[in-house]
């Protein structure tokens, strides 16, 4: 893709507005805990103290909306803890120009690093190092900033107050997590009455996995429904998909495949139900014609073999969805373990050390944010236009690791900046509002600010643009500094975050192969870790069969992610064009269906063991290990003894239909895979 048209697509993505549920409730609770630092710090404080807490108070909310799992009054909490720390630090060395620098490019080049730790660290990092810049212009003195820390702290204490006396819909990111998951599951069952083959997206899944670890305190007050349902959609996937496909389950016409779609038909509906009673807290109602038709008893007269055993999993595993998503009192047991913040401090040190090496892309980051915040400070700091943060302010809150996000977010930060500032100027210069007006124009601001943030990043920044511009005015900062003098700033700072990454970047299309590589081997060893246990048959919950797949979810979602991410980069491909990644993601997700569908029909303990599985899973194992260093290799990997395996099976294998034939379709899954690669080399 060129540079030009790369640069269109990431405008047009910027700036793009999309129609999302919005949550006024948590948006005015938000506002008001804002309000309440902010009045109680101009009663009695003034103007500067309550600019310095009101950005403690904004910054703790906005950590509360993002997408983590974490109890959200402990997010508020370390927002405005680790702030105060940064402003009073910051205010510090803020009189020696050198020494500020030193401290801007350690705190820059930490909260890059931070991204390692998960997007809710990294944006909480990068917000601290943003606001800091504004912050230590405030105080006067070293009493003054310790007082400004204390209030900024004393911020995202009240937030984190509210969200425990004023709770709205408690465990409500949990309930949708795991309700998504169940309604993923309901489309994919109808999905598969006219696609016997679909794909199926693990990442609702695996949003709900994440969903269900919780810390201690949280494991005593959950919810019992939220406990369990998770583990049955990931049981009732592979049976779907078993029961819907023609090579291991009913015929494609007949009277067995309308008898599938009756089934899989109710099914949707049976997990909607659940997925509606989850979300809401409310009891399962379910729909009478799709209890009809699980409890018919034509099903066994119709259905044989392999379609027959998967309807009857199937029926049972939606019973116990059922009564495991009807309303509780009690709190459930054995849950998932989540850290707590002070056990994830060394964790996180451990993933930011892990990235300390040349070709991490988070270390790219982290060195391109420090180079940009330090040499956008110099700059706006020479010019004559005042209050030049507003240059390395910009560029802090739009870098990211990836090219796409950070010039997207350069051009939505710039649009979404004229608009604000341009109108909160107006309206302060227009109407000189006293301090009291101001502070309820910053609040309203704040408020439209958290209302709209799933909207758009452009809408959000027309209101961060004039929450800062009422938030200064305030407090007697920046009045002289024109609408031009901040627009001029914040385009500096965009413009510096672009060009670092054009100058340094850290592109994502060379590493597809490598990616693909993770994909293959992590999918080899789920589909040897289904086929070993028919040679040594444990039952259906198989904890190496269950790791296996996770670690096959987790390399495909990177993949994803990374192919995302390399749609709209500005270089040549090296390794993989797009349509190859395109259709090499389809060969693998075939691959990975085809063990799915070995895995809904595992023999349970005790049943007559299959000893030649063990050979073929040994084959596959080192087959696409060894497929996996060929692809690293930019090689088109080959299977030749994996043939010789499947060959030998057709020949003299035992009499498994179900282990033959998917032997068969695991090894088209990898001739296609290497077929794909050879066009593209």
């Amino acid at each position: 893709m060129s540079w030009l048209r790369a640069l269109k697509e990431t405008a047009r993505s910027g700036l793009r507005v999309e129609r999302r549920r919005l949550e006024p409730a948590v948006a005015a609770r938000g506002a008001l805990g804002l309000a309440l630092v902010v009045g109680v710090s101009l009663a009695f404080f003034g103007p500067s103290v309550a600019a310095a807490s009101a950005f403690g108070a904004f910054q703790a909310a906005i950590a509360t909306f993002q997408r983590s799992y974490r109890p959200r009054p402990t997010l508020a909490l370390a927002s405005g803890a680790s702030l105060a720390v940064s402003t009073f630090v910051g205010y510090l060395t803020g009189a020696h120009i050198l020494l500020f620098l030193v401290l801007l490019a350690v705190w820059t080049f930490l909260s890059g690093l931070a991204w390692a730790a998960g997007p809710t660290v990294g944006l909480i990092a990068s917000s601290n190092v943003a606001i800091m810049l504004v912050t230590v212009t405030l105080p006067t003195s070293v009493a003054t900033a310790a007082g400004h820390a204390a209030m900024i702290a004393v911020g995202g204490l009240v937030q984190a107050a509210l969200i425990v006396l004023l709770p709205v819909r408690r465990w409500g990111v949990q309930r949708d997590a795991l309700a998504d998951a169940l309604a993923a599951e309901a489309d994919y069952a109808r999905r598969l009455r006219q696609d016997p083959i679909a794909a199926f997206d693990p990442v609702p899944l695996m949003a709900a996995r994440s969903a269900a670890a919780v810390t201690p305190r949280q494991a005593r007050r959950r919810p019992a429904e939220l406990h369990g349902a998770r583990g049955l959609a990931e049981r009732i996937r592979p049976v779907l998909a078993s029961l819907a496909d023609p090579a291991v389950g009913a015929a494609d016409e007949g009277p067995e495949r309308d008898r599938v779609r009756e089934l899989l038909a109710a099914a949707g509906e049976v997990l909607d139900a659940c997925a509606h009673a989850i979300r809401h807290g409310e009891p399962v109602v379910l729909p009478p014609p799709a209890l009809a038709a699980l409890r018919t008893p034509d099903t066994g007269a119709i259905l044989t073999g392999a379609p027959r055993r998967a309807a009857t999993r199937l029926a049972a595993l939606l019973g116990d969805v059922v009564e495991t998503a009807e309303p509780r009192t009690e709190t459930a047991a054995g849950a998932r373990s989540r850290p707590t913040l002070m056990r994830l401090v060394p964790v996180a040190t451990a993933r930011m050390r892990a990235e300390l090496r040349h070709e991490s892309p988070i270390l790219r980051h982290a060195i391109r944010v420090t180079a940009v915040a330090t040499a956008g400070y110099l700059l706006g700091t020479a010019l004559p236009l005042g209050h030049g943060y507003w240059a390395p302010l910009a560029s802090v809150m739009v870098m990211r690791p990836d090219f796409s996000q950070t010039y997207g977010r350069s051009v939505a930060r710039f649009g979404g900046t004229l608009v604000g500032v341009a109108l909160a100027t107006g309206v302060v210069q227009a109407g000189h509002p006293g301090t009291y007006a101001l502070a309820t124009l910053a609040v309203l601001c704040a408020f439209g600010m958290y209302l709209l943030m799933r909207t758009g990043y452009a809408v959000t920044q027309a209101f961060v643009g004039a929450y800062v511009v009422f938030l200064l005015g305030m407090a007697g900062e920046g009045a002289a500094q024109t609408v031009r003098d901040r627009v001029l700033l914040t385009l500096l700072g965009g413009v510096l975050a672009m060009l670092s990454y054009a100058v340094y970047p850290a592109w994502e299309t060379p590493r597809l192969s490598g990616r693909l590589a993770d994909w293959l081997k992590t999918s080899g060893r789920y589909a040897a870790s289904v086929v070993g246990h028919y040679a040594h048959p444990a039952g259906a919950a198989c904890a190496d069969v269950r790791e296996a797949l996770l670690d096959a979810r987790e390399a495909r979602i990177a993949w994803q992610e990374g192919v995302a991410r390399a749609t709209h980069e500005p270089v040549r491909h090296r390794g993989l064009s797009h349509a190859a990644a395109d259709d090499a993601e389809h060969a693998l997700a075939q691959f990975g269906r085809v063990a799915m569908l070995l895995e809904a029909h595992l023999p349970e303990r005790g049943a007559p063991a299959v000893p030649e599985a063990a050979a073929l899973a040994e084959a596959l194992r080192r087959a696409t290990e060894r497929g996996a260093r060929e692809l690293r290799e930019r090689k088109p990997p080959h299977w030749d003894d994996l043939r010789e395996t499947v060959a030998a099976w057709d020949e003299d294998g035992p009499d498994h239909f179900l282990l033959r034939k998917g032997a068969v379709l695991l090894l088209e899954a990898l001739d296609e895979l290497t077929a794909v690669l050879r066009r593209d080399s």
